[in-house]
């Protein structure tokens, strides 16, 4: 019998290495009494998971319910502590991964790298012409956001980065006795300061401390990891396609809404952007500089040796007379190289402050591509200057702004203070009052006529001011930052065609859009709907034709390229309607959305506004975007990157590389199917899109009979989740609630699923499909064939099932029926848990039959096996969290420090353990 070698031996050694070092801080902490007491509590827990009985429920309770503080906190902390070190243990499992695949020699590619996916365009004999026009065709957006979901402080990040290099070090086989001692030293001391370090952070971080929180990840990783990937396609392109000449554009950018999104957020205001701005320009800047000074060290190619080219030597000329005092020149007049990097630099350092320094990022750009024209010719063949190429590459992607900002503001806003500017002038007394048809009317007049609305001397209103300078700041942001900084604005809450005109007037205000006389229109700014509720996603096509029938309109995208930008919101559709009705709605409206705009020659790019949690449709990255309808990915894909998945994507460079190498690969892969046949053709079935109609419909009845339609479920929520509690977690700048309502339309959708995570209840990720899934199955087995056909065939609906898989896998009902007892009604609580425990059982039996699966996630062995390994750790801190709630709720209004910080930092352990959680 062959042994076949265990693929996680090595993450089961780190996991246990790290446990035992856990285990020796803390007995040197809190004695053998500390230890003993977290493994008597985890021993408990772990048995319950594999045979439930009364007597190890009872002496758990009682256990949990007589520890103390500061006791207590010590055992919440080596539970969460101990999560954190298996993020990280699993984390270089990862790496590890990756690893011995690329130094394999048998051909074999990873599943789902740019290798493998330019290996099967080989395979598939595709054309060197096709293959060039998927490339030209690749875009992938990335946006960041900092919802208040990242539990983890960045002190707390650095440390875990620490623990990931030293166990990435300690995988080297060529290490001697002293280096490994000392890297296990090292390991003791790191896991021994994640220990001693408050997690928690005492204050919430302002807008601006969450604007350098995500450029941390510009500056440590996504500079390098950016051009990586081009540079990995450009390199797998020439092993599979020796001797052809490609071009690899552009095409994965990263943009931020942090310091943009104003929607609901108070403390996001003209001044706060315009601070962001700076702040990332000056992290370009730097990185540039460092660049610079690094290649000025290595190009010191002399004219007595080589020949330059002629071009390069009259720019040295023009640049130090035009730029550069005597004392400013590089001293060594035959290394022309240097004195042109030395201007270079002077130029670089003098961005924003003097007419020395660079106007725009392509200044710069054109004095490199003119360094490495010269360098070309005294390079051997075959051998470029990668770092040279690499800064080339750097400049094109982030220019002068490192990340684009979009702007985010609520419709109501944009309509009232219109109402205000056209009350004033005389067009009309009441705005807000009119039927659509009448807004389009007068909105269309206004920007047809080139002269302004507003008057330079009248009072308008406090608010109105405000959204007009948030127009003047992107106006100034273009001349002084330059185009590219801020390209769209969206807007929020869209449920008819004048919330965009209404923009375009204010834009047309602040001169961004512009009417000439003559006829002629500018228009510096992409305005783009947010389609969030299910009621707005029905409603979306029709929105959209009746912008594209304007004149007005299309002089706008015309002007914008024929380009419109659509976003589609996950999370309030989820909320509204439940997850499975959601993402069906979304998924139709983008398919007719498209072929709608084809009518129009218009072309469109979606804006995925994905959370990282499943109840707020995240899920891998990868795998969001081969679920999209196969037709919308030639226009292009953008998508939110929360606040809560960048440190586990992007805090490392191995795995952000990795994840975004997936992200390039499940584009090229899936567009080279729509590249192979008719447009038209997308393999959807119309007896698939009639069973998912009926599914839906059924789904949506049962989510919101529950949701909406029974008059005890707020109370239900509020009171058997830490909602109340999470107000106090310092996570995020922005409020839980719109307009800080207790109203459930109110509630932000972030703070909904982590409430429900929390209490392992998992509500918003899978409610409700059971019932519509059942529905269409249970009505014959041929039914139930087609559906196991749509999961084998179907990429959308495969990934809704597998979703699906995972919500219900990370939920755990044994633990949610401790935070039952939290509702005070006790028939309220067992009412509304028996129902959801009816649909849990409903949704799993479903679920099993369709991807014909005797466990859930039997298709992915690897998290399977992380959610068992982590759930008798999760178990003691949710045990725990009940047991502190209780005795807050008790306390009757008087706030305990004490009791907060341990719910605090139950809650934080929770997200860990759970990881995708917010």
């Amino acid at each position: 019998m062959i042994e076949t070698k265990d693929p996680n031996g090595r993450l089961r050694e780190d996991v246990k290495k790290l446990g035992n070092i856990l285990g020796q801080v803390l007995i040197h902490h809190g004695g053998e009494e500390l230890f003993n007491e977290v493994e008597q509590i985890r021993e408990i827990t772990k048995g319950l998971r594999e045979d439930f009985n009364d007597a190890d429920y009872k002496k758990l309770k009682e256990k949990i319910s007589k520890l103390e503080s500061p006791y207590r906190q010590d055992v919440i902390r080596a539970f969460a502590t101990y999560f954190h070190l298996i993020n990280i243990a699993e984390q270089n499992h990862r790496i590890r991964r990756s690893r011995e695949y690329r130094m394999k020699e048998d051909g074999q590619a990873q599943p789902i790298s740019i290798e493998r996916a330019v290996q099967t365009l080989k395979e598939d004999d595709h054309s060197p012409e096709v293959i060039q026009q998927i490339i030209d065709d690749l875009s992938i957006e990335l946006i960041m956001t900092a919802h208040p979901t990242e539990a983890a402080k960045r002190t707390v990040l650095e440390i875990q980065k620490r623990i990931s290099y030293i166990l990435q070090k300690l995988d080297t086989r060529v290490l001697t006795k002293k280096e490994k001692d000392n890297l296990e030293e090292s390991l003791v001391n790191e896991v021994t300061a994640l220990w001693q370090t408050d997690e928690l952070r005492h204050k919430k971080p302002t807008v601006i401390d969450e604007v350098k929180n995500g450029l941390y990840y510009f500056d440590q990783t996504l500079f390098k990891v950016l051009p990586a990937i081009h540079r990995e396609l450009e390199e797998q392109l020439d092993d599979y396609y020796p001797g052809h000449q490609w071009r690899v554009p552009n095409f994965l950018h990263f943009g931020s809404w942090i310091g943009g999104d104003r929607d609901g957020n108070p403390f996001v205001t003209p001044e706060v952007t315009w601070e962001t701005l700076k702040l990332q320009r000056g992290l370009a800047l730097k990185k540039y500089d460092e660049s610079l000074v690094d290649l000025m060290r290595r190009f010191s190619q002399s004219t007595a040796r080589v020949s330059i080219d002629e071009e390069l030597i009259q720019s040295v000329e023009e640049g130090e007379k035009a730029y550069m005092k005597k004392a400013d020149m590089w001293p060594i007049q035959s290394e022309v190289y240097r004195r042109k990097f030395a201007i270079m630099l002077k130029r670089l350092r003098q961005v924003g402050k003097s007419k020395t320094g660079y106007d725009v990022a392509e200044e710069l750009l054109d004095d490199l591509l003119l360094i490495k024209q010269s360098a070309q010719e005294h390079q051997q063949e075959g051998h470029q200057l990668k770092k040279l190429a690499k800064l080339i590459r750097q400049v094109e992607l982030f220019g002068f702004h490192v990340a684009t900002l979009d702007v985010r503001n609520h419709s109501g806003e944009h309509e009232t203070a219109v109402a205000e500017m056209l009350k004033v002038v005389g067009i009309s007394k009441d705005y807000k009052s009119l039927s659509e048809d009448e807004k389009l009317t007068v909105l269309q007049d206004v920007l047809k006529d080139p002269r302004p609305l507003m008057l330079l001397n009248e009072d308008y209103s406090e608010e109105t001011r405000d959204i007009f300078e948030v127009f003047r700041m992107i106006k100034q942001a273009h001349d002084e930052f330059g185009s590219r900084s801020i390209e769209v604005y969206l807007v929020s809450m869209t449920q008819s065609p004048s919330d965009l005109l209404e923009v375009l007037v204010l834009a047309k205000e602040a001169g961004i859009y512009r009417l000439h006389a003559d006829g002629r229109v500018e228009s510096g700014l992409h305005v783009a709907p947010l389609l969030e509720t299910v009621d707005d996603l029905i409603a979306g096509p029709e929105i959209m034709k009746t912008l594209f029938k304007m004149d007005v309109y299309r002089n706008h995208i015309h002007e914008r390229g024929n380009h419109q930008e659509i976003m589609l919101g996950y999370s309030d559709g989820s909320k509204d309607g439940g997850t499975l009705t959601a993402n069906w709605k979304l998924f139709k409206a983008q398919q007719e959305i498209h072929d709608m705009a084809r009518e129009f020659n218009i072309g469109l790019k979606f804006f995925h506004g994905r959370g990282g949690s499943l109840g707020r449709g995240g899920g891998p990255l990868n795998r969001s975007i081969v679920s999209q309808p196969a037709e919308t990915l030639l226009d292009g894909v953008k998508i939110t990157e929360q606040g809560e998945v960048l440190s586990s994507r992007y805090l490392l460079g191995d795995i952000a590389f990795r994840n975004l190498e997936q992200a390039a690969s499940a584009l090229i892969s899936s567009s080279s199917k729509v590249h192979s046949e008719s447009v038209k053709v997308t393999g959807l079935k119309k007896e698939w899109e009639e069973a998912m109609e009926e599914i839906s419909e059924h789904a949506l009845k049962k989510y919101q009979s529950l949701v909406f339609g029974d008059k005890d479920f707020l109370t239900y929520f509020k009171q058997t989740t830490p909602l109340n509690e999470l107000r106090e977690l310092n996570i995020g700048s922005r409020p839980m609630s719109r307009k800080n309502s207790e109203k459930f339309e109110d509630l932000r959708a972030i703070p909904w699923v982590f409430a429900w995570t929390q209490c392992r209840q998992n509500l918003p990720a899978w409610y409700a499909a059971g019932t519509g899934l059942q529905a269409f199955a249970s009505k014959s087995e041929e039914n139930l064939k087609v559906l196991q056909e749509m999961y084998e065939v179907w990429p959308f609906f495969e990934s809704t099932i597998n979703n699906l898989q995972m919500a219900l896998m990370k939920a755990d009902l044994q633990t949610a029926e401790e935070y039952v007892a939290l509702v005070q009604d006790k028939s309220i609580g067992e009412r509304i848990f028996s129902d959801i425990k009816e649909e849990f059982a409903r949704s799993r039996d479903v679920l099993l039959k369709i991807s014909q699966s005797e466990e859930l996630l039997d298709h992915t062995p690897n998290i399977q096996a992380s959610v068992h390994r982590r759930n008798p750790y999760v178990d003691p801190l949710n045990y725990l969290q009940v047991d502190l709630i209780k005795k807050m709720r008790a306390s009757e209004g008087k706030k305990s420090d004490e009791l907060l910080t341990e719910v605090l930092l139950t809650i934080s352990g929770v997200a860990a353990g759970l990881v995708n959680t917010g």
